[in-house]
Parts: C-alpha cells; sequence; structure tokens
C-alpha cells in the first residue's frame, strides 16, 4: 500500500461541472445583481450608526447581501422554470434546461440563507426579528408575475429590506426614517427593473407574464424617469437633515447625472439599450452611497 492510496481521491470532472452549475445558478459571474443591494444597505448602515459602522456589522451586511442574492436566484428560477424556457435570454439556465433539478437548487439556496441568517444571529435581535419578514417578501416575489399586474412594486420591498434591517442591527429597532428610505429605494427598483422587463417584453407578452413594461405600456419610459425622480427626490428630503452637505449634494446631483443618461439609453426602447441601462444602475447606487459616507467622514 502506497501513501497516496491513504488519500481521499481528488474531486474530478463531475465535482468541478457541479460547482460551475451552482456558480451559474447563482450569478455568481453577474455581479451587478447583489450590487443593487448592497449600495442601498450600506447607505443605510452608515446613516444609522452616523458614519463608519465597524467591520463586524460591515461584514455581516455585505456577506449576508450576497448570499441572501444568490439564495433569491436559487429561488426565482425554480418558480420561473416553465417560463424561462421560452425566453431566449433564460432559457439555458441550469434549472430551466434540466441541468439541475429543482429540489437541488431549493437546497442550494436553503443553505445559502441558513449561512445569511447564522451572520444575522451576531447582530440585534430586532434585525434577527426582521429577516424572517426579508425572507418571506423574497420567496413571494417570484410568484407575483402570475398575477399581479406591477411585481416589481414587490420586488422593490425585497430589494430593500436591507434598510430597515441596518437600523435593526444598529439601533435595536426600525425608525420612521428607515421606513421612508426603504420607499424611497423601493422606486429605485422599479426604475431598473422596469428597464430590465423591457428587455423581454414580447417573450413576456407571449408567455402570459406581467410585468410593469407591459402594464406601463407606452408610458413606460416616462414611468421610468419619474421613478428615478421619486427616488432622488425621497431620498434627498430623508436624508438631508441628517448627512445634508456638499458632498451628499454632489453624490445626488452625479446619480441625476446617470438617470439623464440611462433616459437616453432607454428612449428606443431597443433590447441593447435597456439591457445596458439595467445592468449599469449599480453605479447610481454606489454614487449615493459615495456622496453619504463623504459627507459623513469629512462634514
Amino acid at each position: 500500500m502506497q501513501a497516496s492510496d491513504l488519500m481521499p481521491p481528488f474531486p474530478g470532472p463531475w465535482w468541478r461541472e457541479r460547482l460551475t452549475l451552482y456558480l451559474d445558478l447563482i450569478r455568481w459571474d453577474r455581479p451587478a445583481g447583489w450590487l443593487l443591494l448592497l449600495w442601498p444597505t450600506l447607505s443605510a448602515l452608515w446613516l444609522a450608526a452616523g458614519g463608519w459602522p465597524g467591520w463586524h456589522l460591515l461584514v455581516v451586511f455585505v456577506a449576508g447581501t450576497v448570499l441572501m442574492r444568490s439564495a433569491g436566484c436559487c429561488v426565482n428560477d425554480v418558480a420561473d422554470r416553465e417560463f424561462d424556457r421560452h425566453v431566449k435570454r433564460t432559457a439555458q439556465r441550469p434549472v430551466t434546461s434540466g441541468r439541475l433539478s429543482a429540489r437541488e437548487a431549493l437546497t442550494v439556496g436553503a443553505a445559502l440563507a441558513l449561512v445569511a441568517f447564522a451572520l444575522v444571529l451576531t447582530t440585534h435581535a430586532a434585525a434577527v426579528a426582521w429577516s424572517f419578514a426579508a425572507l418571506a417578501v423574497a420567496v413571494f416575489y417570484p410568484y407575483t408575475k402570475r398575477f399581479f399586474a406591477m411585481p416589481q412594486a414587490v420586488l422593490g420591498v425585497a430589494f430593500s429590506f436591507g434598510i430597515p434591517m441596518a437600523f435593526a442591527a444598529v439601533h435595536g429597532e426600525v425608525p420612521a426614517l428607515a421606513w421612508g428610505l426603504l420607499l424611497a429605494n423601493a422606486f429605485w427598483v422599479l426604475a431598473y427593473d422596469t428597464e430590465y422587463a423591457m428587455v423581454d417584453r414580447d417573450d413576456d407578452l407571449r408567455i402570459g407574464i406581467r410585468t410593469s413594461a407591459i402594464t406601463l405600456g407606452r408610458w413606460d419610459v416616462a414611468a421610468v424617469l419619474a421613478f428615478y425622480a421619486l427616488h432622488l427626490a425621497l431620498w434627498s428630503v430623508l436624508v438631508w437633515p441628517h448627512a445634508g452637505g456638499p458632498w451628499f449634494a454632489a453624490g445626488v446631483a452625479a446619480a441625476a447625472a446617470q438617470v439623464l443618461w440611462h433616459a437616453r439609453l432607454i428612449r428606443d426602447r431597443t433590447r441593447e439599450g435597456c439591457f445596458r441601462a439595467f445592468r449599469l444602475n449599480h453605479w447610481l447606487g454606489a454614487t449615493l452611497f459615495a456622496g453619504l459616507a463623504l459627507q459623513l467622514a469629512l462634514g
């Protein structure tokens, strides 16, 4: 017997193939999705803490955001597997294409959500309590496409729940400010996810999915710009008393400039323009966070 006989075998190609499928399932190569959740969550964390929140909370919320977005992808792909097969852009997703079973995808999602929950357990009890509501909304969202004319509104709540959880983790409670910021952020989600829905509008009409792009019809572009405007207006009004100043104003102005650029990208309703606008939305969130963080740090 040789020493190598006592060692466990090195994972073969099947293991690497499975890992590749799992990474594809959670959109690991497309970070724009979790960045859209991360920036408003970090903004809320900085605002709640009055500046730097400390390494512990930063790690919890960054890792938790990535994990929960990944878990959400698992649930979404299982819920939409029969629809996704009829859309060219989504037909090759692991569950839809049959390379992963629905049970396996949900197992992966549950494991990721449990790790995220373990992180939340290291914070305040109030944040732990609100995490159950956040999970419920995230699981409920994919099914609203079947009966709700504006499922993006539900996604807006799901993608904004990091805001009240950040305040709960810092203060042990969720003030009215946090719910106002959630509403403001929900308008941003409505804007960028309507851009996303505009990409697949023809396919969604054919297969019977309901989206904001379909509901809004020829008013889609105007509505997207209105959603952006409401987001920036509410954000400014709510945050200014707590972190108003030149750096914050510069962040809002830079975000508004990006909205004008998005208007150019989506005005002709081309798939390429709408998809590009959606994919680059995380820069708007990053800009607002940078303005807030600099204002709190530099005064």
